[in-house]
């Protein structure tokens, strides 16, 4: 165009984010975008590095929130940085007294320029982080702020074990849960962010000591009545962090899990020794005093072996393959100790059938606690993007154990229905796998629901819905069927395209995974109605179905 001082130019987008065209972007543009032209990202640089500099207030706010927009654009990112601005805005953060929209600028305008990774986290100085910790700790200070600031600091806790450490010593606990307790439910959010980046970025003892003292503070309970159960629907973004805190939680288990009964542990011996007392020392205590050492140890192993252990003169051996190791161990007792009337009925009903028939407790409890651990991932990594968390996991102190102990007397039940014998075992917990998984994808909101739903589930039900998708598959290979498919099959395939563009044209909310895995930025996609073009765009949070006109992008 033969503009003087051409360098000083550059074409921008006009819609959407406003990117800068560069040579290494321009192939991206597409045909029907709007471009405008503007000045160059190195100017822009120079004047708002200025403006942020500026004595009059109103300048320095205004730059401040042109440059937090600019910000997201990498040139114009790599060309302010390049002129030391980050440094600028640790001054203004540092320095200054404001607490307002000032503040909340210069915060945003910071985050965007550290999501481009030019720049370590670990290279923020003490007196920053400080200020910045001070917002979060501070009572009376505007909501955007604290928010940022909890964004901020959940950003640097995963990048190194110095800052994890500084962020757990200055923003406490107790901090974070008043944070939680709020009715404003962005604020509600980055604090579970900085919580959750807490808790991933910790140790396993320090992980365990952090769980413990949330259970005091009786995070469940809050988060199963004001979260889960708000009148507000939950975000995907808080679904994720319930699923990785269920995680978490369920982790602590893995220690135990991983851990082969120690046969010389004198606490491991007495905790198996516990389960024979509790379920026969009223009727053999008396007698077996006056046995001899041997008399009593052939008491004690058929006892064991009445109790269902495999090796019953030596019942350690069972647990010593792991997993489930000791975890086993742990839900027998929690089951012998907290519901007594009916672990002694599982046992001695048992006892008293024909050998073949009797349902080995132990050796269910072994099983069952392995099929538990696969059922809900024990011991496996987070996902970084999944959301399936169990409402009933906040609804119950000893989740897993309470679970434990509902199952262990499914497995009893469906035994009975199956008239099972010793050599059906693996059949019946295969039956007891599915009743567990079918009920749990019901989603049940408590284990009282649960156990309502998996008893009502029995053997005989699930023989009817593996007959049922098993005739559906038969059906459809039958020829009959096959040839009234086949009739019906124009039809149906334009009744699914029709369907399929309708779909299309009513559009989708997506949510964006940057680079550092935030997600808090939506675009919407949508088909034009002559079904020809797609277009979108970036689009606020609670935005539903926005107009086609307002989707920048095609």
């Amino acid at each position: 165009w033969s503009l003087p001082n051409a360098e000083r130019y550059a074409l921008q987008y006009a819609d959407g984010r406003q990117t800068y065209i560069t040579e290494s972007n321009r192939g991206e543009i597409k045909n029907g975008s709007i471009l405008r032209l503007t000045t160059s990202p190195d100017q822009e640089a120079e004047r708002l590095y200025s403006g942020i500099q500026s004595n009059n207030s109103d300048v320095k706010t205004d730059s401040l929130k042109k440059l937090a927009s600019l910000s997201q654009d990498v040139t114009f990112a790599q060309e302010f940085i390049n002129r030391n601005g980050l440094k600028q805005i640790f001054y203004i953060v540092e320095e200054g007294n404001d607490t307002g929209e000032m503040l909340a600028h210069t915060l945003k305008a910071f985050m965007e320029l550290m999501e481009h990774d030019f720049v370590s986290w670990e290279t923020l100085s003490a007196a920053f982080i400080k200020k910045i910790v001070s917002y979060v700790n501070m009572n009376v200070v505007d909501a955007s702020v604290q928010q940022l600031s909890l964004s901020i600091l959940e950003n640097m806790v995963p990048t190194s074990r110095l800052l994890f450490e500084l962020v757990r010593k200055e923003v406490t606990l107790d901090r974070l849960l008043t944070h939680l307790q709020v009715t404003n439910a962005q604020l509600q959010l980055k604090a579970m962010a900085l919580l959750i980046a807490l808790l991933l970025a910790a140790t396993d003892a320090e992980r365990r000591d952090m769980m413990d003292y949330l259970r005091e503070k009786n995070i469940r309970q809050f988060i199963h009545k004001n979260i889960i159960h708000s009148s507000e629907p939950l975000g995907d973004e808080m679904a994720h962090y319930l699923y990785v805190l269920q995680s978490v939680s369920l982790n602590l288990c893995e220690r135990r899990m991983r851990t082969s009964m120690d046969p010389y542990s004198q606490e491991q011996r007495e905790l198996l020794q516990s389960l024979r007392q509790t379920a026969f020392e009223s009727e053999s205590e008396a007698s077996a005093s006056n046995f001899s050492t041997e008399r009593r140890r052939s008491l004690c192993a058929k006892e064991f072996r009445k109790l269902g252990f495999v090796n019953n003169s030596n019942p350690a051996e069972d647990l010593r393959r792991a997993p489930p190791g000791l975890l086993a161990l742990d839900n027998m007792v929690y089951f012998s100790r907290h519901t007594p009337n009916a672990y002694s009925r599982f046992v001695l009903e048992n006892s008293s059938r024909e050998d073949k028939h009797e349902c080995p407790f132990a050796r269910s409890s072994i099983q069952l606690t392995l099929i538990l651990c696969e059922i809900l991932h024990v011991g496996e990594p987070c996902s970084e993007t999944a959301q399936a968390f169990y409402p009933m996991f906040f609804g119950q102190d000893h989740f897993f154990e309470e679970l434990f102990c509902i199952c262990i007397q499914l497995v009893n039940k469906t035994w009975k229905e199956m008239r099972a014998t010793q050599e059906d075992f693996d059949k019946v917990l295969q039956v007891v796998r599915e009743q567990i998984t079918r009920t749990l994808s019901l989603k049940p909101t408590s284990l009282e629901l649960f156990k309502t739903r998996v008893n009502a589930l029995n053997y005989s039900e699930i023989l009817k819905l593996r007959q049922t998708e098993r005739l559906h598959q038969e059906e459809t290979l039958a020829v009959p069927v096959l040839e009234l498919r086949e009739r019906l099959k124009p039809e149906l395939l334009e009744l699914i395209r029709q369907q399929r563009l309708l779909h299309l044209c009513e559009g989708t909310l997506f949510r964006k995974i940057s680079s550092r895995r935030r997600q808090d930025k939506l675009w919407y996609c949508r088909l034009s109605p002559n079904h020809k073009v797609l277009h979108y765009g970036d689009v606020e949070e609670g935005v539903h179905s926005p107009p086609i006109e307002s989707l920048p992008e095609k």
